[in-house]
């Protein structure tokens, strides 16, 4: 598997970046269009996608820096070359959360209004990245005899980084499916927090690649714990919140 796409002279375009800047161009197409739909102004939706994905890549870019800190310490020059992949999704989204809440309140728009719109497209974003990191040879998993390993790293192995794509289309047209018929905000977020963080537990028992551990668990699925606590509390808030309403405006 070839990780580069096309050269420019002598300097190569890898895989992993051309999917990158698609995934990004994807999203930001998809929050203007939910954007105006929701009264916003023109280019609202372009706004919110470069913040989220600055704050997103330099906050994917530490974790993974962090994870491999001795690689790093070695050749620190490699720490801006994210052409070439090294990014974890759970630092991203740990500083795109961030981008979103300061967002929000400069524009002055609800906090959860905001939150629904960003993660509506997260997972479209991300499907099209782990095809990027399938081109690239990253995130791959353990070794397999199924008829559609793809044979890396000297074996024959699960294609995760393709899972994983699959899930995060499937949760896109989940999540697109809420936010039409969301009646509270807050709804679509509690629903992503719920789902992708079930379904990256259950893909990191197939992952191959070097995992950071706590006790027998990964760090991301410690984390997908952590995230799906917080889906189900923010779920039930907000089913609760509706509930007390409700009487009220009989």
């Amino acid at each position: 598997m070839n990780p580069v796409c096309f050269h420019i002279g002598n300097h190569p375009i890898y895989w992993y970046g051309v999917m990158v800047a698609i995934a990004f161009l994807a999203a930001v197409a998809h929050w203007n269009l939910l954007a105006a739909k929701g009264g916003r102004p023109q280019g609202y939706g372009s706004e919110l996608g470069f913040w989220i994905m600055l704050s997103g890549i330099i906050g994917a870019r530490i974790a993974y820096v962090i994870a491999n800190f001795q690689a790093f310490a070695a050749h620190p020059i490699d720490i801006i070359r994210i052409d070439q992949g090294g990014l974890i999704f759970y630092g991203g989204f740990i500083g795109a959360v961030g981008a979103v809440a300061v967002f929000a309140r400069f524009r002055k728009d609800p906090l959860l209004w905001v939150g629904d719109l960003s993660v509506s497209a997260l997972p479209l974003g991300h499907g099209i990245g782990r095809i990027g990191c399938f081109m690239n040879g990253c995130c791959y998993g353990t070794e397999t005899c199924m008829p559609w390993g793809v044979y890396l790293e000297e074996a024959t192995r699960h294609p995760t980084q393709l899972y994983e794509a699959g899930f995060n289309f499937l949760l896109y047209a989940v999540l697109l499916l809420v936010y039409r018929r969301k009646r509270q905000d807050g709804i679509v977020l509690a629903t992503y927090l719920m789902l992708y963080p079930a379904g990256r537990f259950a893909l990191e028992f197939l992952r191959g690649d070097e995992r950071q551990h706590l006790a027998w668990l990964s760090i991301a699925q410690v984390v997908s714990i952590l995230l799906f606590v917080c889906g189900l509390g923010l779920w039930l808030w907000i089913r609760r919140g509706r509930n007390v309403q409700e009487p009220a405006s009989e």
